[in-house]
């Protein structure tokens, strides 16, 4: 393994670690809501945290986690270096339409580490702003 090689535990340890710091941060929770509202036990979560697994997460488990928390599915398997199991594989490129590839900047952004918990609050906040915003006709 090389020096910028990272495990799947490692890098899945540190995609749990931001979700839950972002969790205590935007809402509040502690490690026991947080396992109330995903469904994952504590000890699974320590576990997780911790990097302590052979065999991979149940991927049932990675997904409510990921519902209850807002966060992209497909971060957690990239984090896992899984692919997006169970997903319709996404059209690339060329292909996609205008929408398709705002809707992947919005999911990178929510994914990347790199970007500040009150950042990505603010564009949940919008998102389910405009989920819930009545449709106005034309005319």
């Amino acid at each position: 393994m090389g020096a910028t090689d990272v495990s799947p535990q490692m890098a899945f340890a540190r995609f749990v670690r931001r979700a839950i710091d972002d969790a205590r941060e935007e809402r509040g929770w502690t490690v026991t809501d947080l396992a109330t509202h995903t469904g994952v036990g504590r000890s699974t979560v320590f576990r997780w945290l911790a990097g302590d697994w052979q065999d991979y997460p149940e991927l049932a488990k990675v997904r409510g986690f990921c519902a209850a928390l807002d966060l992209p599915v497909a971060a957690a398997f990239r984090a896992l270096g899984l692919p997006d199991a169970g997903s319709v594989p996404r059209r690339r490129g060329a292909e996609d339409g205008p929408v398709e590839a705002d809707v992947r900047v919005i999911l990178d952004r929510l994914a990347d580490p790199n970007v500040p918990a009150e950042e990505k609050h603010h564009i949940r906040d919008l998102l389910r702003y405009l989920a819930r915003r009545p449709v106005r006709r034309a005319g």
